[in-house]
């Protein structure tokens, strides 16, 4: 391959590689989103626990349909927290795919230049001497 087709390949690729690594960063910045929406779900769970002093019904009764409430939001946060890890371990795998494409190019374009190199080191071996040296009657 030609080394302007190879450089343009690693770059293409390059490119790719930081559009991955970008997606799965914000994937990441999701999971913790989602992370810290059910750690504070439960904390409010927990803060809507019944309390041992005597009170109302009523308030009993809210009490245990805000719980509930919360109980749901929880479960879906719990949902969407897999879906996001989920995301991020897609993004992960296709991160080091990315990398793995950029190298192998790397790679072809070191093999081409070593080629090269002696490719050159042949040709300057098969040329004629340079200089012819001659020797003048004395």
């Amino acid at each position: 391959m030609a080394k302007s087709k190879l450089d343009r390949i690693l770059r293409v690729r390059t490119l790719q590689l930081g559009l991955v690594q970008a997606e799965e960063s914000r994937a990441q910045e999701r999971a913790a989103s989602e992370a810290m929406l059910k750690s504070r779900i439960a904390q409010l769970v927990a803060g809507v626990s019944p309390a041992p002093a005597p009170v109302a019904a009523f308030s009993l009764v809210a009490a245990a349909h805000f719980r509930e409430r919360l109980h749901q939001s929880a479960e879906a946060a719990e949902g969407r927290l897999r879906a996001a890890q989920a995301v991020v371990e897609r993004a992960a795998e296709a991160t080091r795919e990315a990398r793995r494409d950029q190298s192998a190019i790397e790679k072809l374009i070191a093999r081409a230049e070593a080629d090269a190199v002696v490719k050159a080191i042949r040709a300057m071996e098969a040329m004629p001497p340079s200089r012819k040296i001659r020797h003048d009657p004395c």
